[in-house]
């Protein structure tokens, strides 16, 4: 009989797999399908301090082997993210889940933070410094060593809770970033993010997105995840959240074969529902193909 548990920063998971954040919503939506007791865990929607409408329309994109987003953190706002969704979520879900939180300034991360510390079911944070899609904040935190460090500082004055980095490909040394979150006591690392990309309509000539460039996603990126995941590992000491393509239990033991711990499952999530537990129920099967009785042996096993 294999086993699939990993430990997170401290937290047992039954298995590494959790849906990405802004892929499965506040969890509730998806338990109407499923059991999403069988996860690991789950990283729920991106929060803000404020509520956010989100980017105009059209935001989303189809792409070979993937797929452009440019939602833009569409989010009812922490207050009400307490008051409706966590109590819908907890209804349904028995397990530690990640807060993945977002900000324009280091303030709004620390308030969002400081609010959602109270909240039992938060066993992790995972904060977001590398979305592509919003201005003013997001990814001009997660490109400089120096601003993502000072999130992290800010960040862990206010939580005694595991806090996860969730870092932007969109950069030219992602050890450096990642480096610098450690030293400022990040608990983890997640990434990677999405990629940078823009798609143009032949016909009207211009961008689909109506902000132009979006978050790329999908089976095509996994190559960049699976090579920044096994860089950063040999650059820190802390664990690795590990996400980018990743569609089938084989994608899942190859993130962990670089150095990720967990690993999030995202555009996958908005192509097949059923992504996430058709992960799990083939996982103890492509472990006993590669010969891999415990699954948490094979963190960085390809170094």
């Amino acid at each position: 009989m294999v086993n699939t548990k990993v430990n997170l920063c401290g937290v047992e998971l039954d298995n590494p797999i959790i849906p990405a954040s802004g892929t499965f919503g506040f969890g509730y939506e998806f338990a109407l399908t499923y059991d999403i007791n069988i996860l690991g865990s789950l990283s729920f929607k991106g929060t803000t301090k404020d509520p956010r409408f989100g980017n105009p329309t059209p935001r989303i994109a189809e792409c070979k082997s993937g797929m452009l987003n440019s939602v833009g953190l569409q989010n009812p706002g922490v207050d009400k993210v307490i008051s409706e969704e966590l109590p819908k979520l907890k209804a349904c879900f028995k397990k530690p889940v990640m807060a993945n939180v977002s900000g324009f300034s280091v303030e709004d991360y620390v308030y969002t933070v400081e609010k959602l510390d109270s909240e039992s079911q938060i066993g992790w944070f995972e904060i977001n410094i590398s979305c592509p899609n919003v201005h003013g904040g997001g990814l001009a935190f997660g490109t400089s060593a120096e601003n993502a460090a000072a999130v992290t500082k800010a960040v862990k004055r206010v939580t005694k809770k595991p806090v996860i980095i969730k870092l932007s490909p969109n950069v030219t040394d992602i050890t450096e970033i990642a480096k610098a979150c450690e030293a400022e006591g990040a608990d983890g690392i997640s990434l990677i993010n999405t990629l940078l990309g823009m798609k143009i309509d032949l016909k009207t000539k211009k961008p689909v997105l109506a902000n132009k460039a979006g978050g790329f996603s999908g089976p095509a990126i996994k190559p960049v995840a699976v090579r920044m995941i096994y860089q950063v590992y040999d650059a820190v000491e802390i664990p690795i959240v590990g996400m980018g393509g990743v569609a089938t239990a084989e994608d899942v033991i190859e993130l962990m074969l670089a150095g990720a711990t967990a690993v999030e499952v995202g555009a996958a999530n908005l192509v097949e529902p059923f992504a996430c537990k058709n992960i799990i129920e083939n996982l103890p099967r492509v472990m006993e193909k590669y010969k891999i009785n415990n699954l948490s042996d094979i963190i960085g096993g390809a170094h």
